[in-house]
């Protein structure tokens, strides 16, 4: 008795077929052998696939096609994962948010795909959300070849995996998300270092002490404490976990506009903050990589205090 399937395709025909016949192979070692008759038929490719032989495995008939059917519902499950999901995803930017460029369109296309965990297979989180979605496809295909011998994947795709498609669905949308608030920050920036380059400096330096905490200090080019005349409004050392310090470091910088911002312990600083600063201040600034003021004993000591 033979066990025939067929599996209807319009594109990746030679890798889906590739991937098949690696598969088959592994059951030639039990002397079961699997033809592959390929049609081309009305736009699609269609690969006809039949148990010829069932060699003398310990499997009985009815066995090995569901082991035959095991082996199909895997590869097109990598195959729908591995190369179908990015032309996938490509669509449902395209038609959905068809008012952005396409420049625009091919960002948030690169941000979904982070958040889809692309080519970051070596990350835990990253192979357990891969392999959710592998997990989903593969039930739904297993669901579906129990009672057919007949696949159309791009049928499969649209009318049956409409939960696997939420899900890039869910990632564009986050990703768009993230686009706006992307672009949003830089026009921002652009505004704010326009801002600092139009107004003249208030001191020619400003020294940037931080803490572990977020707390800072601002030092003037003799290394004096800036006088609270240029800070009016800005509370900078109060200890209060709810006071977000680096937007008011940010804001403090900005108000003076110096010409030039030497930050020490930068490594106390997120890298949200230090970016703003080195956008809007540019050339302006430096790190301090040490010197007498950054083993000042009392900013030291308020240090290993904090650690």
């Amino acid at each position: 008795m033979q066990a025939s399937f067929s599996i209807g395709v319009k594109d990746n025909v030679d890798l889906l077929r590739s991937k098949l016949d690696t598969e088959f192979a592994l059951l030639q070692n039990d002397g079961i052998r699997i033809d592959c008759a390929q049609t081309p038929t009305g736009g699609l490719t269609f690969l006809g696939y039949n148990i010829s032989d069932y060699g003398n495995s310990n499997y009985s008939e009815e066995e090995t096609r569901i082991i035959f059917k095991h082996y199909i519902a895997n590869v097109v499950s990598d195959v729908i994962l591995n190369s179908w999901e990015k032309n996938l995803l490509q669509e449902i930017i395209k038609d959905n948010y068809y008012y952005f460029l396409p420049d625009e369109q091919q960002l948030i296309y690169d941000i979904a795909l982070k958040h889809l965990n692309h080519g970051v297979e070596t990350d835990n989180e990253a192979f357990v959300q891969y392999l959710s979605r592998k997990t989903m496809v593969l039930q739904k295909l297993l669901e579906y070849l129990h009672t057919n011998d007949k696949l159309i994947i791009d049928g499969f795709i649209k009318f049956r995996l409409k939960e696997y498609l939420q899900e890039l669905y869910c990632a564009a949308d986050r990703a768009v998300d993230d686009f706006m608030l992307e672009k949003e920050y830089k026009e921002f920036i652009k505004l704010l270092k326009y801002f600092v380059e139009i107004q003249e400096p208030r001191l020619q330096m400003v020294q940037v002490l931080i803490q572990p905490s977020g707390c800072f200090k601002l030092l003037d080019e003799n290394n004096k404490n800036i006088s609270n005349e240029y800070l009016d409004g800005f509370l900078i050392e109060t200890g209060d976990p709810e006071i977000n310090y680096e937007d008011l470091l940010i804001s403090a910088l900005i108000t003076i506009a110096p010409s030039s911002v030497v930050l020490h312990f930068s490594n106390n600083m997120s890298a949200r903050a230090y970016d703003t600063i080195k956008s809007v201040f540019g050339e302006r600034v430096t790190c301090c990589e040490g010197c007498s003021i950054c083993t000042d004993d009392k900013f030291e000591h308020n240090n290993r205090e904090r650690n």
